[in-house]
């Protein structure tokens, strides 16, 4: 499996963006996605998580309200809308899957994206 991230750039504070995952090889329909980000110096950070058939989604608590992770298993796609951006959202963001799990704990997934640079301007 192939995850593909895009859509991040540069934005100013108060700003949106949407960023995608696109999965290739294989469907991903049995794993549930979680979108990371991991800024210079930092440890990678749980951004959201949806579970498999997309009925559930997690939020970090600095995220929630603002952002919103959605799927569309037709299309192999996950999505990240981003509002209200911030500078401390300032990261390489990443999405990742794991079978049946879209919470938290890092090691659980088995495939990752390559990243998509999101920079927030204040």
């Amino acid at each position: 499996v192939q995850l593909q991230a895009s859509g991040g750039g540069l934005v100013q504070a108060g700003g949106s963006l949407r960023l995608s995952c696109a999965a290739s090889g294989r469907a991903l329909r049995s794993h549930g996605m979680g979108w990371f980000r991991q800024a210079p110096g930092e440890e990678r950070e749980y951004v959201a998580g949806i579970n498999w058939s997309g009925t559930i989604t997690y939020y970090a608590d600095s995220v929630k309200g603002r952002f919103t992770m959605s799927r569309d298993n037709a299309k192999n796609m996950v999505y990240l809308q981003m509002n209200s951006l911030k500078p401390e959202d300032t990261a390489l963001y990443y999405c990742a899957a794991a079978p049946y799990y879209s919470g938290v704990d890092v090691r659980k997934y088995e495939y990752w994206g390559q990243g998509t640079q999101v920079t927030v301007s204040s």
